[in-house]
C-alpha cells in the first residue's frame, strides 16, 4: 500500500507573545530580552494575596487586529475565564484565559502553495468565504486554512532544571506576558504546507506590529497536532500526537514530516499510535516521547469574577479596519505588478518587512533621479532602464545588504546605510562610473562607517575609467604585447578575446569600463 493512501491531518496551536510594554494583567515590564531571572515581576503575576488583575488595553487591541487580519468573526461580547491547574510556574493556581467567548473565531487564511503541492485537496470552508482552493501562477494553487479561534491569555513562567542538581528553579519573568493563542482547523496535510502557513502567519503578525514572532526568544511558539487517516477513512482519527519544544519553522516542518512517517509505519503494522506529547530532538532529527495524554484535563473553567466583560462596538472595529496596514498578501500582489519581480524575489522581500520597506525607499529615490533627468517613469519602463535599476536594487538588497545585516544581527532601520546613498551607489554602477567589484568595496565602507558613495569613491580612488582615448591607448599596449592572443582570436578562438579584455583591465588598474573596453577592443581587432 502506498503512503499516499494515508491522509495526514494536522492542526496547530500557535502562541504569540504580544508586543506590549507591560504584562497582560499587571504593571511589570513585558520584556522577552530580559536575561536576569525574576526581574520583570510584580504582585499580580507572582500571585500575591489580595491583588486584582487589570486587562491590558493594548493587548486587546493587538489581538483584535490579528483577528481581523485572519478574517475572523469578532463578536460584540467577549470575556476572560479562569483555567485551573497547579504547576510551579503558575503561582496563583489558575491561568486567566478565554474559554467559550474568545475575542476571535471562525476565520481563515489563504496560502499560496508551490507547484510541487498542487494536488486537488481542499481546506475547510466557512460561510461567506471564497473557495478554499484555486489556481495561481506558475502551476501552484491557493489553499484555505481554517482558523478555529484566537483567544487572549496570560503566559506562565519558565521552569529551569539545573543539570546534576536534585531541584528545579522557576523564573517568573515570562509569567503574565500577554499571549494570543491561535488554534487552526486540521486542514494542513504535510510539512511543506505547514511551513508556508506558519511563514504567512508570522509575516502578518509582524506587519501588524503585534509581535516580533522570534521563535528563538519564544515570542512565537508552535505546537502541531498530528494524526493520520487510514485509507478510506473520512472522519478524524481517534488519537493525535502533539509536538512541543519547536524553536523554528524549519524544525516544525521536519517534525511534522517525521511524525507522519512514524505514524504510517505503526498503522501499516496493524497498530495505533499512542496519544502522547512529543518533543523535537533537533540534534537527531526525530521526535521523542515526553508524556502520555490518555485522559483529558479537567480545567474547571469559570468566568473570572475580577475582570469585566469586553465589548467590541462596530465603531471600534471599523476604526481598527481603517488603521490596518498593508498586509503580506496585498504587498505580494503589488510588488509583482508594480516592480515586475520574480515571485522568489518578492517572497524574500516580504519575509523581511523592514527590508521590503527599505527596498521601496531605494526605488523611490531612483524614480526621483529618473524624473530629474527629464524622463517620465512610463518611458523609463518602456525602454527598460527603470526595470534595470529595480533589478539592481533587489539584487543588492537580497545579496550584499542582507548578508551584511545578518552577519551583524541588524535590521535595515539600524544600518548606517540610508536609502538615498544606497540608490546613489546603484545609479553610479548603472552609469558606468564605478565597476561592480569596486562598488562592493564602497558598500563595505558605507555599511561600516556610513557616508556618501561619491566621496568614498574619491577617497579610495575607485572611479571607473570610461574615457575612450585612455582606454584605446591601453588596448594598443595590450595588442602589441600579446600578438599570439590577437592571432588566436582572429583564428576564431573566442576565449582569447576574454584574455585581452582582462589584460586591458589590468593595464587600467581595474578601473576600465568593461562595456567601453569590449566595444573598442572589437573595433581594433576587426
Amino acid at each position: 500500500m502506498s503512503n499516499q493512501d494515508y491522509k495526514p491531518v494536522i492542526g496547530f496551536e500557535i502562541h504569540i507573545q504580544l508586543a506590549t510594554k507591560s504584562k497582560m494583567f499587571g504593571r511589570a515590564a513585558n520584556n522577552p530580552d530580559q536575561t536576569v531571572p525574576n526581574t520583570d515581576i510584580d504582585e499580580v503575576n507572582t500571585g500575591q494575596p489580595g491583588t486584582l488583575p487589570v486587562a491590558n488595553k493594548e493587548a486587546i487591541r493587538l489581538a483584535a487586529m490579528v483577528g481581523l487580519a485572519l478574517n475572523c468573526t469578532i463578536d460584540e461580547w467577549s470575556k476572560f475565564d479562569r483555567k485551573h491547574y497547579f504547576y510551579p510556574d503558575l503561582p496563583k493556581g489558575y491561568q486567566i484565559s478565554q474559554y467559550d467567548q474568545p475575542i476571535s473565531k471562525k476565520g481563515w487564511l489563504d496560502i499560496a502553495l508551490p507547484p510541487s503541492l498542487a494536488l486537488p485537496t481542499r481546506g475547510r470552508e466557512f460561510a461567506g468565504s471564497s473557495p478554499s482552493t484555486g489556481e495561481v501562477g506558475g502551476g501552484g494553487r491557493i489553499k484555505r486554512i481554517g482558523i478555529t479561534r484566537a483567544h487572549l491569555e496570560e503566559d506562565a513562567g519558565k521552569n529551569i532544571h539545573p543539570e546534576g542538581l536534585p531541584y528545579s528553579l522557576v523564573d517568573y519573568n515570562r509569567a503574565g506576558a500577554p499571549l494570543l493563542e491561535i488554534v487552526t482547523e486540521p486542514d494542513i496535510e504535510n510539512g511543506e504546507e505547514a511551513r508556508v502557513f506558519l511563514t504567512e502567519i508570522r509575516n502578518i503578525i509582524r506587519y501588524l506590529g503585534a509581535s516580533s514572532c522570534d521563535m528563538e526568544k519564544g515570542t512565537m511558539r508552535v505546537e502541531p497536532n498530528i494524526s493520520v487517516r487510514k485509507p478510506g477513512e473520512t472522519t478524524l482519527p481517534k488519537y493525535k500526537v502533539e509536538v512541543k519544544n519547536i524553536n523554528s519553522i524549519k524544525f516544525a516542518q521536519a517534525a511534522i514530516d517525521y511524525e507522519i512517517h512514524r505514524q504510517i509505519e505503526i498503522l501499516e503494522n496493524g497498530g495505533v499510535p499512542k496519544q502522547v506529547t512529543m518533543g523535537w530532538d533537533e540534534k537527531n532529527n526525530r521526535t521523542v516521547e515526553q508524556r502520555s495524554k490518555e485522559e483529558a484535563n479537567d480545567y474547571r473553567y469559570f468566568p473570572d469574577p475580577d475582570l469585566p466583560v469586553l465589548q467590541f462596538t462596530k465603531e471600534y472595529l471599523d476604526d481598527l479596519r481603517n488603521r490596518m496596514p498593508e498586509l503580506p498578501a496585498q504587498k505580494r500582489v503589488r510588488f509583482l505588478e508594480e516592480y515586475g519581480l520574480p515571485s522568489s524575489d518578492v517572497e524574500n522581500l516580504i519575509n523581511w518587512k523592514e527590508l521590503a520597506g527599505f527596498f521601496e525607499e531605494v526605488v523611490s529615490e531612483m524614480d526621483g533621479w529618473i524624473i530629474d533627468q527629464g524622463e517620465s517613469l512610463d518611458s523609463a519602463r518602456d525602454d527598460g532602464s527603470r526595470n534595470a535599476l529595480i533589478k539592481s536594487a533587489v539584487n543588492w538588497c537580497l545579496g550584499e545588504f542582507s548578508a551584511a545585516l545578518n552577519a551583524n544581527h541588524q535590521n535595515p532601520v539600524d544600518s548606517r546605510v540610508d536609502a538615498e546613498n544606497f540608490a546613489e551607489l546603484l545609479k553610479m554602477i548603472q552609469k558606468g562610473e564605478i565597476s561592480g567589484s569596486a562598488a562592493k568595496q564602497v558598500f563595505k565602507v558605507m555599511f561600516e562607517k556610513g557616508g556618501d558613495p561619491s566621496n568614498i569613491i574619491t577617497d579610495l580612488n575607485l572611479g571607473q575609467v570610461s574615457d575612450e582615448s585612455a582606454i584605446a591607448s591601453a588596448i594598443d599596449v595590450v595588442i602589441t604585447a600579446n600578438p599570439k592572443a590577437v592571432s588566436d582570436y582572429k583564428a576564431g578562438e573566442q576565449k582569447s578575446f576574454g584574455f585581452l579584455v582582462g589584460q586591458t583591465m589590468k593595464e587600467l588598474k581595474g578601473k576600465g569600463n568593461p562595456g567601453v573596453i569590449n566595444q573598442l577592443l572589437k573595433k581594433k581587432l576587426e
